[in-house]
C-alpha cells in the first residue's frame, strides 16, 4: 500500500523505519485516497495521525499556492505534534504547512499566511478567527481532518466546526478521527458527512511487543514503587491518577524522595504545559503525573512505561492510557499497582483483553516474578563446635 503513494512519502515512510501499514492505515488510507468521507475510530498509538497524512500529502498539489487541507485539532498539543508529522513527510515534496492556535500572537499567524502553505493545521477557533479576518482562504481546500472529534463535541466545538465547513466548496472531502466515537459524536459527524464510510479498529491492548505486569501493594507504599520503578535504567514514564486534585501533592511527593517529576495539567496555561513537555522530553523530568484528560493529545515519542498509580475506571480507560506506550511497533510496559481489593478488577480487564498479565514483585531495583530468597542467616562461629565458656 505505501509501495503506492509518491516517493518522497514512501522515503519519509522508510527513513521513519516503519515497515508494515497498521489496521487503522490499511483500512482507512485506501478510502481517503478515494475522496470518501470517513468517520474512523481507532485506539490511541494505532497510527491514526499517518492514516490520513499520507494520502492527503500524496492528493496535494505543489504547484497550487492555496490552502488544500485543513485539519483540526482540540489540544494545542496535538496540533503541534500532527504539524509535525506533516512537515517530516512533506520532506523534498515542495508541499508546506503551518500551525495555528489560540494564544499565538495572531498578527505572526497571519505573516505565516502570506507564505501560501497547502496544509493548515490548527484550533477551530483559531482557524474560524483568521477566516471571519478574510485572512485565511477556504476556496481551494479539498479536506478538512477532525482529530479527536469526541473530545470537539465534549468541548462544544461543533458550531463552530460547522460554520469551518460552510466557508468550503460543497464537494469538499470531510474526515472525522478518534480514538474513541461516542454516539453523540457519530451523530455530529454524520449530520456533517456526505454518506461517510465507517472504520473502526478494534479496542484491544498491543499485546504484540508490550508487556503488562502489576504489582499488590498498600496504597501507602505506591509512590515508593514509582520510585523505584522511575530509578531503573533508561526510564521515561507517565503515571496516572483518577483524581486531578491529587496530582500536586503526589508529585511534591514524589520530588521529596528525589525523584524528577512533573504534572500535566488539563488546566494548565500553555507555556507551563510547554515548558514541562520541554523538560520531560530533554529527560530533566522522568515521570509525568497526569490524568486521562490532561493527557489527552499528549504523543510522548520513545515512552518506555506507563504506570497505573490509580487503578483506571474502565476497560477503555487502561487501553487509552497503556496505548501511550509501544505505539507503532515498538516496546513497552505497562505497570498497574493495586491494592489487594484492587487485583479482581484487574485480572478481569486481563481476562477481557485475552492477555495474561504477570504478577511482579521488586527486588534490587528489578522486577521478579516470584518472591526474593531469604537472606541466608550466618553461622555463629562456634557452629558445629562447643560454645566457648
Amino acid at each position: 500500500m505505501i509501495q503506492q503513494l509518491q516517493p518522497f512519502l514512501q522515503h519519509a515512510w522508510e527513513k521513519a523505519g516503519f515497515q508494515d501499514a497498521t489496521d487503522v492505515q490499511k483500512q482507512a488510507i485506501p478510502l481517503v485516497l478515494e475522496g470518501k468521507d470517513l468517520i474512523v475510530e481507532s485506539p490511541t498509538g494505532t497510527g491514526k495521525t499517518l492514516a490520513y497524512v499520507l494520502p492527503l500529502l500524496h492528493k496535494i498539489n505543489p504547484e497550487v499556492k492555496s490552502p488544500q487541507v485543513v485539519i483540526l485539532s482540540p489540544t494545542r498539543e496535538l496540533v503541534m505534534q500532527i504539524h509535525e508529522e506533516v512537515q517530516k513527510f512533506a520532506e523534498g515534496s515542495g508541499i508546506t504547512g503551518a500551525s495555528f492556535i489560540g494564544g499565538a500572537d495572531i498578527k505572526r499567524q497571519v505573516e505565516k499566511l502570506k507564505k501560501h502553505p497547502q496544509v493548515i493545521v490548527g484550533s477551530p477557533g483559531r482557524v474560524m478567527e483568521l477566516i471571519r479576518m478574510k485572512k485565511l482562504k477556504m476556496h481551494e481546500v479539498k479536506t478538512i481532518v477532525f482529530d479527536e472529534f469526541d473530545q470537539m463535541v465534549k468541548q462544544n466545538m461543533v458550531g463552530t466546526i460547522e460554520e469551518v465547513i460552510k466557508t468550503t466548496m460543497r464537494d469538499r472531502q470531510l474526515l472525522f478521527f478518534s480514538a474513541t466515537m461516542p454516539a453523540a459524536a457519530e451523530d455530529a459527524a454524520r449530520n456533517a458527512a456526505n454518506e461517510p464510510a465507517v472504520v473502526r479498529v478494534k479496542r484491544t491492548a498491543d499485546t504484540g511487543r508490550v508487556k503488562h505486569l502489576y504489582i499488590v501493594s498498600e496504597l501507602r507504599e505506591k509512590l515508593d514503587y514509582v520510585r523505584r520503578i522511575v530509578h531503573m535504567e533508561d526510564v521515561k514514564a507517565v503515571a496516572f491518577l483518577n483524581d486531578p486534585f491529587r496530582l500536586d501533592e503526589m508529585t511534591e511527593k514524589l520530588q521529596f524522595r528525589k525523584v524528577a517529576a512533573g504534572t500535566v495539567h488539563a488546566e494548565a496555561k500553555k507555556q507551563e504545559r510547554e515548558a514541562t513537555m520541554r523538560a520531560f522530553r530533554q529527560g530533566k523530568v522522568q515521570v509525568l503525573l497526569a490524568t486521562d484528560l490532561a493527557a489527552r493529545g499528549l504523543d510522548i515519542e520513545g515512552l518506555t512505561h506507563v504506570i497505573h498509580l490509580d487503578l483506571p475506571d474502565t476497560l477503555d480507560q487502561y487501553i487509552h492510557r497503556s496505548g501511550r506506550t509501544g505505539r507503532m511497533g515498538n516496546e513497552g510496559t505497562v505497570i498497574s499497582l493495586v491494592t489487594p481489593n484492587e487485583e479482581k478488577k484487574l485480572l478481569q480487564f486481563a481476562k477481557k483483553l485475552g492477555i495474561e498479565f504477570e504478577k511482579m514483585q521488586m527486588y534490587k531495583g528489578s522486577f521478579v516474578d516470584r518472591k526474593p530468597p531469604a537472606p541466608k542467616k550466618k553461622r555463629p562461629a562456634y557452629a558445629g563446635r562447643k560454645k566457648p565458656r
